[in-house]
């Protein structure tokens, strides 16, 4: 679908271009340009030497976020249900406002190299590709999946939490003798215990932080074997999900041509 230019005003055509209602050429052309400009605008955090490009990768980038921002508060009243001298007021303080904002902070470091620091907020402009989702659908699949088991997937990762805070607190109790190693108590901290009971639950196990005494040992073997099924309940709630979430999209095509076999 193609935007119209028939009895539409500019403002009408910008917001069927950023936040259009359809997908169309030119909204798919914007989502693209925004997605080269915010790459280009966080490609400089991968290198810590400076380069000359980098600061055309900087204006370019944030003339970009700059427009983008303006196009979206110029056609805030189009958006939303408020009327039009709220809309524009309450626009800046959205959340989604006050990212693109922060996000054109950085730029002032080309004229105040103090404002660099405020580079790592661009990072914060990566939320806008989220949309992007909508043209891969096996992606926009998945996130159909967690939005309807996330009711479950919560249950799941409160009990996963419960279960690292107890095995950490019993862990930070039950392990009181020094390891002859490092001359140190095993955990210096109840952050270090929490630490050490999400990796074990994890099955990660990095081997910096590990038990002496046979209780810790013991919780240890326990921990990693609940950690395996508790890891496991995702997958299968998300792979369960997936197939039921293809099933059902390929249901209505089926009722269609069973429909035209039985008029033909």
């Amino acid at each position: 679908m193609n935007v119209g230019t028939g009895n539409m005003t500019l403002r009408e055509r910008i917001t069927e271009i950023i936040e259009p209602r359809n997908e169309n050429t030119l909204s798919r052309s914007y989502d693209w340009l925004m997605l080269v400009a915010i790459v280009i605008g966080i490609l400089p955090l991968m290198f810590r030497e400076q380069y000359r490009m980098f600061w055309y990768f900087d204006l370019i980038s944030g003339c970009c976020f700059v427009i983008d921002y303006l196009l979206r508060w110029m056609t805030a009243d189009l958006h939303s249900k408020k009327n039009k001298v709220v809309a524009f007021m309450l626009y800046p303080f959205t959340p989604m406002a006050i990212i693109d904002l922060l996000s054109i902070l950085p730029t002032a470091n080309l004229l105040n190299p103090t404002f660099k620091v405020m580079r790592v907020s661009r990072l914060l402009k990566v939320l806008r590709v989220i949309k992007f989702v909508r043209y891969f659908e096996p992606l926009e699949i998945i996130l159909a999946v967690i939005r309807r088991q996330k009711k479950i997937l919560c249950t799941v990762l409160s009990l996963a939490l419960f279960y690292i805070f107890i095995t950490a607190l019993i862990m930070f109790n039950a392990e009181e003798d020094i390891n002859p190693e490092t001359g140190r108590f095993l955990f210096d901290n109840f952050f270090d215990a929490f630490y050490w009971a999400a990796c074990t639950l994890t099955t990660v196990g990095y081997g910096d932080l590990y038990p002496i005494s046979d209780v810790g040992r013991v919780i240890s073997i326990i921990s990693s074997m609940v950690g395996i099924a508790i890891i496991a309940l995702p997958s299968g709630i998300i792979t369960a999900g997936y197939m039921d979430e293809i099933r059902e999209r390929k249901e209505p095509r089926c009722t269609d041509e069973d429909n035209l076999n039985v008029r033909e």
